[in-house]
């Protein structure tokens, strides 16, 4: 055990000596591996960004909810039927009451309606912001919590007050230097009163600001656009399970209340979170195939990269390695030498890509999403080792294999 110790501590020395003697070459030998680790950290990182980010937007739709809108969700595949979709009726206001009384397995049932809009501060504008238009009860559906004040009450709804809750890049744009609950905002000429701000929630699969949105009562949003069209229904239920079933009766609810006879096709559409499950899946499967394939190509052209440069340096110390035999060397301890060398170049490499990955994961994360934890890093260490042993262990066998007369030989 202690001569496997030395022989360890002796190989990992001659190694380092020998990419020390031969800095240019190790670098461009390294720079194979760089470019495989960095494809790998990068396809990791931005599938666990994608993941992270599916699942913080699966928890702002809600797992056990339902949406009654006009218009199906385009996802899924298939044919997308506009031309019909664009006929349907809108949905009313009074289907709330309607589908609360009836309903036995729903939990909640809130109405939301939404515009863009430009919000006035003073000399300040925020622009483009969404507006939703919402009934008191929406927060207990909405996957929002309140950072400073409060939300708007059942009388605030009910009354149509010029209240307002801000989100967190609105309230950036306009009140970057103060509190903006008390203070009052204009939309549509309208005065508004601020009353609460919301916690910060990020990006929807990483391409919507969720924080560039205000909320008001749906009765003032009705008094300021009108609810001709864009009225969604959100119905909740205890749990993921009763939703499978719930989904069905508000389906027949909803037939009953729009009156449609059973030989008519539903006039309105039933979404739910699931949709995006399903399209995920297939976006990630690609992801995943695409990744691998130009990650394992990528590291394939750094091992043969490895290998190469390693049956080089066996070549040169040739004679070296008939006096290491000459002197006791055991055949174990020339290929361990060898194998730690191939394993310090990737180590090397795998090091320096890391590094460069943790810049490039910050770059993605600017226009996608992207994530990188210490799996990640872990991985990279342990794929370096594979790839040095790999691809390290023909050149190292041969020269274990070399006759030590011939070497000593070797001019």
């Amino acid at each position: 055990m202690r001569r496997f110790l030395i022989s360890i501590e002796e190989g990992f020395r001659i190694a380092m000596q020998a990419i020390w003697t031969n800095k240019t070459r190790a670098m461009l030998t390294t720079t194979c591996i760089v470019i495989g680790i960095v494809s790998v950290t990068a396809m990791n990182t931005v599938t666990d960004g994608v993941d992270r980010s599916f699942e913080n937007s699966m928890d702002m739709l809600g797992r056990n909810v339902v949406y009654i809108e006009k218009w199906p969700w385009g996802i899924g595949g298939g044919e997308y039927k506009w031309w019909e979709y664009r006929n349907r009726r809108e949905l009313h206001i009074s289907y709330l009451d309607e589908l609360e009384q009836r309903s036995t397995l729903a939990s909640t049932v809130a109405a939301t309606a939404n515009r863009n809009t430009s919000i006035r501060y003073k000399d300040r504008n925020a622009e483009s912001v969404g507006i939703t238009g919402a009934t008191a009860n929406y927060y207990q559906i909405g996957s929002f919590d309140i950072d400073d004040g409060r939300y708007f009450s059942e009388s605030e709804f009910q009354n149509g007050s010029n209240v307002i809750v801000m989100g967190a890049s609105v309230v950036g744009a306009l009140f970057p230097d103060q509190d903006p609950v008390g203070e009052y905002v204009r939309i549509q000429g309208r005065r508004m009163l601020v009353i609460g701000t919301l916690q910060k929630q990020g990006n929807f699969l990483g391409l919507e600001d969720m924080d560039n949105q205000v909320m008001i009562p749906l009765r003032t949003f009705q008094n300021i656009y009108g609810l001709r069209w864009g009225l969604r229904l959100t119905v909740q239920f205890p749990d993921e399970i009763t939703a499978i079933e719930g989904e069905y009766e508000v389906e027949g609810l909803m037939r009953q209340i729009r009156r449609l006879d059973p030989i008519q096709d539903n006039d309105f559409a039933i979404n739910k979170p699931a949709m995006f499950e399903e399209q995920f899946d297939t976006m990630k499967t690609v992801i995943y195939g695409i990744g691998i394939f130009l990650t394992g190509l990528a590291l394939f052209v750094g091992g043969i990269g490895v290998m190469n440069i390693m049956f080089v340096s066996v070549k040169e110390r040739t004679k070296e390695i008939g006096i290491r035999k000459a002197l006791g060397a055991r055949r174990w301890e020339i290929l361990m030498q060898f194998l730690i060398e191939a394993v310090v170049i990737c180590l090397l490499g795998g090091v320096i890509g890391v590094l460069l990955s943790v810049g490039i994961t910050e770059l993605i994360n600017q226009i996608f999403v992207a994530y990188m934890d210490w799996s990640t890093v872990l991985n990279a260490v342990l794929i370096c080792t594979f790839i040095g042993i790999l691809f390290g262990f023909l050149p190292s066998w041969k020269a274990a294999s070399a006759d030590p007369i011939e070497s000593l030989r070797y001019d």
